[in-house]
């Protein structure tokens, strides 16, 4: 079975001519938009991926602007509104040493430089400077764990695990 990863959703359509507003979420939208790329669109209530080929691409404020191959006009596009835009794993590229896909990081085994266990990362937040790893702790409760090199030592995602070493008052 195919795993398929998102790269944004389409919100809204955007002028006359068949193009669609999307809120991304990729870290690469030059190379995931890029004219004659593929993407796959999951509609509610629809089980195949209708297939997409990108015509163009621009940003503009929050949003990346698309057309597609054979969306013309806006009453087609207004057909693609609130389908999500994704791509099969096949089309994920190799990423530089210290990058990871996120779906590599969720579920992550956290544990410190000492051996003790902390908990399993649940979500990944991207405020700003660096992304920060939520882990539900052993009582339930949420540890935030920036990802900077001072603190998260090592990543194994094959092993899914990863060590880190605690600042003062990280995990209080």
């Amino acid at each position: 079975m195919e795993k398929w990863f998102n790269v944004g959703k389409i919100v809204n359509t955007q002028g006359l001519k068949g193009e669609v507003r999307v809120v991304s979420k990729t870290d690469f939208p030059e190379k995931r938009y890029k004219n004659g790329n593929v993407l796959y669109l999951f509609m509610p209530n629809i089980n195949a991926p209708i297939e997409l080929t990108v015509k163009s691409h621009r940003s503009q404020k929050t949003f990346e602007i698309l057309s597609f191959v054979g969306i013309n006009d806006i009453n087609e596009a207004e057909k693609l509104r609130d389908g999500i835009l994704k791509v099969p794993e096949k089309q994920l590229g190799t990423l530089n040493e210290h990058e990871f896909y996120y779906h590599q990081i969720i579920g992550c085994l956290v544990t410190t430089t000492e051996g003790e266990e902390i908990g399993e990362v649940f979500e990944i937040l991207s405020p700003g400077a660096n992304d920060v790893w939520v882990i539900k702790g052993k009582e339930g409760k949420e540890i935030l764990i920036p990802y900077i090199p001072d603190i998260v030592k090592k990543v194994d995602v094959k092993e899914k695990v990863i060590i880190i070493h605690p600042m003062d008052g990280l995990l209080s």
